[in-house]
């Protein structure tokens, strides 16, 4: 296979593809930018090295595509292809945009994200592997190496999907070092959907703190990895053994990030990596719990008025609140909040409602339709209506008015907004 002047056969629609320029390749096989004569759209193919093209791949491959993507966040086998008289295959997939960038561009410091598109970006995550395993399969080989993220809007992306397989199936695909479940590091369990919870949990820690939650003190005497990984892993922020706690210069990240994030958060990786070490069915959080505190999370994002920093509320926090910020320490005061319906949203400059807080529509983070604005001179938080629709506002003393589609309300404690459906009320 060659690029730029090659063709290659989709074997159930018998329509021809173009091979064009090369965009990667790995230890599998090649990817290619490829077109289809007269459909306008670009794809992206990958090509099998000849020791990787077996029957039991192509059929993996043929069973996922009859199964289909479990959404549009997983770049899914559409199509195999093969070139009639050669040995060779290949399949079809979306082609990934540019915007999006690999998740290990983030963690080595590339691009930058804020703490609200971290949060969607979780949220998606553990969305898409929730959708995944409810058609009974499992990826068997997350890590940062196969998402890609906009750290504009975090928007994700699930790439290397040929590799998912039927859940707890004998296969070859056990994983990536540093992210496989202990019981596969120690060769008692194939990948399952309880495995891939695991790799959720590193996934996420590596996105909210950028280190990995198992490497501390017990990472600096070199010790094997199966003693780090499946014998004896230790949590670093164990509450009941600090025998593996960051190491001062050497885990800089999760030292500086851990004590930001709200205590909900924190108790998540704690069972994850407690009860989750040695229970996979039941010591593991599941997807739902991560999509559901990571909703919550987003909702609780506070801007200094001084330096600008994304800080976190947290009603549970106990002592002062002062900001993030490496060079601000100011007291941050409770924030206004929009109550709507099971959803509290901190109206801080930049928060965003989505479909998930106003149309019932769970989840949904696809479109803003209300968002914060800060009026400086004033030093009010407004409502900007960023929907199509109008809505009603009534004032405490019982006043009423329209808000049109980009008009803003004053958010002060107890006015009321009809979104069109579901009433918000402001509180704080």
């Amino acid at each position: 296979m060659t690029e730029g002047d090659s063709w290659v056969r989709l074997v159930t629609s018998g329509r021809e593809c173009r091979v064009g320029a090369l965009l990667g390749e790995g230890g599998e096989g090649k990817v290619f930018h490829a077109t289809l004569p007269g459909d306008g759209g670009e794809y992206a193919l990958k090509w099998y090295h000849p020791e990787q093209a077996t029957d039991a791949r192509r059929y993996a491959l043929s069973r996922l595509i009859d199964i289909g993507p479990p959404d549009d966040r997983f770049l899914w086998p559409m199509e195999l292809a093969d070139q009639p008289g050669s040995p060779g295959f290949g399949y079809l997939m979306p082609l990934r945009p540019e915007r999006f960038h690999g998740l290990g561009d983030y963690l080595a410091r590339r691009i930058t994200a804020e703490f609200r598109e971290l949060a969607l970006a979780g949220i998606h995550l553990a969305h898409g592997f929730l959708q995944l395993h409810a058609k009974g399969l499992c990826y068997r080989d997350i890590s940062y190496g196969n998402v890609f993220f906009d750290p504009t809007t975090g928007d994700v992306l699930i790439c290397d999907n040929d590799n998912v397989g039927i859940d707890g199936e004998e296969t070859l695909v056990m994983g990536t070092p540093y992210f496989m479940a202990p019981e596969i590091v120690r060769r008692e369990a194939m990948p399952s959907a309880n495995t891939d919870r695991f790799s959720l949990a590193v996934l996420l820690f590596y996105l909210f703190m950028l280190d990995h939650p198992l490497l501390g003190q017990a990472e600096t005497g070199e010790p094997a990895l199966l003693e780090l990984f499946g014998v004896r892993p230790t949590f670093i922020f164990d509450p009941d053994d600090p025998s593996n706690r960051p190491v001062e210069g050497v885990h800089r990240n999760a030292s500086l990030y851990w004590p930001l994030y709200p205590k909900a958060i924190q108790a998540l990786f704690i069972r994850s990596f407690t009860g989750g070490l040695t229970d996979p069915v039941n010591g593991r959080v599941r997807e739902s719990e991560w999509r559901r505190a990571l909703a919550r999370l987003h909702d609780s994002i506070v801007t200094c008025p001084a330096c600008g920093e994304q800080n976190f509320y947290d009603a549970a926090r106990e002592g002062p609140w002062v900001c993030c910020g490496p060079r601000c320490g100011r007291s941050l005061a409770v924030p206004a909040r929009l109550s709507v319906g099971p959803h509290e949203v901190v109206l801080s400059g930049g928060a965003r409602l989505y479909p998930h807080h106003l149309a019932g529509r769970l989840y949904d983070f696809s479109m803003p339709l209300a968002q914060a604005v800060e009026h400086e001179a004033y030093d009010l938080i407004g409502v900007t209506n960023t929907s199509t629709g109008t809505w009603t506002v009534r004032s405490p003393d019982g006043r009423t008015a329209e808000v049109p589609p980009s008009a803003t309300v004053a958010a002060v404690a107890g006015v009321e907004i009809d979104f069109g459906g579901v009433v918000g009320r402001v509180v704080g």
